[in-house]
């Protein structure tokens, strides 16, 4: 198995590094509506649609029209629904739980996520084009905030986070996640690297100041704990371990970015205010 993850990510590295460093930007949206592809249909399979393939093709001939020829000046309208569905819709069923798959609730539920989902990627397109570092420094904030939360919640992890949902989880490694990343962020404004200066974390800190600076990275910190929730409470009303096969070792693509899911709008959108 690790063999098969290590292999699988060396591949993945080898398709994405050299986009990322020569800052191309058609191979980098190429790649994005494969990925965006294979994530609406892992979400039709989570959600038991019979229609997954129309699905497929709809959404990703949307996401593609817009990627290469829309105009994403005002897409800060679709990262504010998307925060929208998360807050009023989403997130609430974490306590409440999912409806039944074959109702007409789980349709609605199945395209609010998939608005997200597009949504997700539609930001990561937004801040590759700010450049790759700048969207890099976002997904940053979630990586360190899973590998924080992971090894503190080995170390300290006693009250369960979610029990019935994700019985790995745990409120010490939340908050010891949470606490990485602003020690990480404060390293990185204290530090002063003259090539790490245009990120979301140095910008985000010198238009609005100390408190909003912590509240934003706290929220974003929050939010990739509840992506990463939601999904897996898809997936254990589905009855799988992961959302698909497609990245063998690693699970689906959802697998990989169910905590940038509402991340990454909510990052683009305090962007556009910047």
């Amino acid at each position: 198995m690790l063999r098969t993850r290590i292999i699988t990510a060396v591949a993945l590295l080898a398709l994405l590094l050299p986009v990322l460093y020569f800052n191309f930007f058609p191979g980098f949206a190429l790649l994005t509506v494969v990925f965006f592809a294979a994530a609406v249909w892992e979400n039709s399979r989570l959600f038991g649609t019979d229609r997954a393939v129309p699905s497929v093709l709809l959404w990703s001939a949307m996401f593609a029209l817009l990627v290469f020829k829309g105009d994403l000046d005002n897409a800060w309208l679709l990262f504010l629904l998307c925060v929208g569905f998360w807050l009023a819709r989403l997130i609430p069923k974490l306590a409440s739980g999912l409806p039944d798959m074959q109702g007409l609730a789980n349709r609605f539920l199945w395209a609010q996520y998939a608005v997200a989902i597009f949504g997700c990627f539609v930001a990561i397109v937004v801040l590759f084009r700010h450049s790759p570092l700048y969207l890099l420094s976002v997904l940053a904030l979630v990586w360190l905030a899973d590998i924080g939360a992971y090894f503190c919640g080995r170390a300290f992890g006693r009250r369960k986070l979610a029990l019935s949902i994700s019985p790995g989880k745990s409120w010490e490694g939340a908050i010891g996640g949470g606490l990485i990343v602003l020690l990480a962020c404060l390293a990185l404004l204290a530090g002063g690297v003259p090539a790490l200066q245009d990120t979301f974390e140095v910008r985000l800190y010198r238009a609005w100041g100390v408190l909003p600076f912590v509240v934003v990275i706290v929220l974003i910190v929050c939010a990739s704990v509840i992506g990463d929730l939601f999904e897996s409470l898809l997936k254990r009303r589905a009855g799988v371990k992961d959302s698909s096969k497609l990245l063998p070792g690693h699970g689906g693509v959802l697998d990989r970015i169910d905590a940038l899911i509402p991340v990454l709008p909510l990052a683009a959108l305090v962007d556009r205010f910047l």
